[in-house]
């Protein structure tokens, strides 16, 4: 197991050295959030949003690009590490190259997506009018590129099976590409969504990923095991910039590619109930937000006075820190009990 804290302290190393200079790159490139009037699916204008995040106006986003990077990066070196020094590389699937892939197909894949909007908002959406990508569009290339993973995890490494707590183990069949569509799109959107406050997302999803490195050292999964210990290493580096009062933010970049990764590995863990459980503050949150969207479209009226859930609570005057804070308790809680679950035979 050194080998794989050596992997989180190197990741975060290599990150702390990088994050300055990327922090002082994005200003000079201004790549920053700008202040504008946001509206919401429906093209309503949403003013206690901007009145609550006006302070966040003129902060780097796209922090997420620079942690995608040294994941993949590092990933790849220290499975070649593996290689060099004829160590094997042992995965509970036949197909280990399958399984990388899937990985960092899931990691790159919906970075990319989020890097285009990310430059969209920043950079042409006053300009023209063909570089806006709408809602239904990035909603059609997440579940295009889910259902390509999905493929992949029931094609490749055969995974066509649900563990339902005190029910034991179920082959749902091609079902289970519908099911992992679902939670991968899902799970990506809801960090995004979770991505509103100074160290919301990034410390829930650290939190989270240790609960997952508990579940992948059980198992002895070294592919899923060395990419979650490089990526904790890297979010160590990213939240403590994060945290309040932020210097940058996570961005589309890393909100995407962070949630699908993160329902990627839940899936080829088995754990889809686990993860469920584990991601449930991002369950929450984008839980919220889909009744609020529930409320506009079906009753024509607003479900609670904002969405999503942390947005509700800085209404309720609540400080910044003490959400987060907050939260973070909450995801600790949420993780035991997932562990629990993940363990039950």
């Amino acid at each position: 197991m050194s080998l794989y804290f050596f992997a989180i302290f190197v990741s975060f190393l290599i990150n702390a050295i990088l994050i300055v200079p990327f922090i002082n790159f994005l200003y000079k490139i201004k790549f920053q959030r700008a202040k504008q009037k946001t509206k919401d699916i429906f093209n309503v204008s949403t003013p206690i949003f901007d009145r609550l995040n006006k302070d966040k106006v003129g902060r780097p986003i796209g922090g997420g690009i620079l942690t995608v990077i040294t994941t993949v990066v590092l990933y790849v070196l220290f499975l070649l590490l593996f290689v060099v020094f004829d160590e094997p590389v042992i995965s509970n699937y036949p197909l280990l190259a399958s399984e990388i892939k899937i990985i960092l197909f899931s990691f790159i894949s919906f970075a990319c997506i989020g890097v285009y909007d990310d430059l969209n908002k920043i950079f042409f959406w006053k300009k023209n009018k063909f570089f806006g990508l709408r809602l239904r569009h990035k909603l059609f290339l997440e579940v295009f590129l889910a259902v390509i993973i999905s493929w992949w995890l029931f094609n490749d490494l055969k995974i066509s099976f649900v563990h339902i707590p005190f029910f034991g183990v179920f082959d749902i069949s091609y079902f289970y590409i519908l099911l992992s569509t679902f939670i991968i799109v899902a799970f990506a959107n809801a960090v995004n969504i979770t991505d509103g406050l100074d160290g919301l997302a990034s410390g829930v999803l650290l939190i989270s990923l240790i609960g997952f490195w508990v579940i992948a050292s059980s198992i002895f999964d070294v592919p899923t095991l060395m990419f979650i210990a490089v990526w904790i290493g890297g979010i160590i580096a990213f939240l403590y910039f994060n945290i309040y009062p932020a210097r940058l933010f996570l961005g589309d970049t890393g909100a995407l590619a962070f949630g699908a990764a993160f329902a990627a590995i839940g899936l080829i863990l088995g754990k889809p109930f686990a993860l469920a459980i584990m991601g449930g503050v991002f369950v929450l949150e984008i839980f919220s937000s889909l009744i609020q969207l529930a409320g506009k479209r079906f009753l024509n009226k607003k479900i609670f006075p904002v969405a999503p859930l942390h947005l509700w609570l800085r209404l309720r005057s609540w400080e910044e820190p003490k959400i987060v804070m907050r939260f973070w308790v909450i995801s600790i809680l949420f993780v035991i009990i997932g562990l629990m679950i993940a363990f039950l035979k």
